[in-house]
């Protein structure tokens, strides 16, 4: 049956995506692991563009039936928080497909699936009251800066990977477009020494010497 066929050739696809790449994505490749003929994907397909917006739609699409299963956060914005760290874990989770997803030229389906649920957040927080930009300013800043994070944290070696990056990153965003004051990280020592360092220049009472040592024990503690 068709509909039958076309799944086991978007499986197929999917599985040689995450084994081996894009270049694995091959019309014989994919033919030869759906069993089926090369002629048959390009009559479900178009051609190898149609068939990779379609595995790139599946796999986000089953990503999102598997976690948006959960209802939307009372508070917008720690839906829009929720939504973020969501789209993290779906890139280091699957970097071909998201590579796939993110970086070909043209327009994505999935991507674009994707920004409509973007924008489905920004507008609770805008219908709440607490944006302080226009939504598709919003939305677009999000994005860009939920994308660089991920892309950059899929780039880094699994056991070079500082999560706190994304965390800072989404921070910095939600405080720049919404009327909430900014969520710091829990007052403490790091706290302290961190506000401490940015103003050391500017501390007269001590030597350059003196200075340099404050600065490398506020470093210590801030790591």
């Amino acid at each position: 049956m068709p509909k039958d066929t076309r799944a086991r050739i978007i499986t197929a696809a999917l599985d040689l995506l995450a084994s081996g790449g894009p270049d694995a994505v091959s019309t014989r490749a994919v033919s030869s692991a759906a069993g089926v003929q090369p002629p048959t994907i390009y009559r479900l397909f178009g051609d190898k563009d149609g068939l990779l917006d379609a595995i790139t739609v599946q796999g986000y699409a089953d990503y999102l039936e598997a976690k948006t299963a959960q209802p939307p956060a009372e508070d917008p914005l720690e839906d829009l928080r929720r939504g973020w760290d969501q789209h993290l874990e779906f890139g280091l989770a699957n970097p071909a497909l998201y590579l796939l997803m993110t970086t070909r030229p043209g327009p994505s389906p999935a991507l674009e699936k994707s920004l409509e649920i973007l924008a489905t957040r920004v507008s609770r927080v805008a219908s709440a009251g607490r944006l302080r930009v226009p939504e598709p300013l919003a939305a677009a800043l999000i994005h860009a800066a939920g994308s660089g994070a991920t892309l950059s944290l899929i780039s880094t070696p699994p056991d070079s990977r500082d999560r706190a990056v994304s965390v800072a990153a989404r921070e910095a965003v939600i405080a720049a477009i919404s009327t909430d004051r900014p969520v710091s990280r829990t007052p403490g020592p790091a706290a302290a020494a961190t506000a401490l360092r940015a103003v050391l220049p500017q501390v007269s009472g001590l030597s350059e010497a003196e200075k340099a040592l404050m600065g490398e024990w506020l470093d210590r503690i801030t790591d």
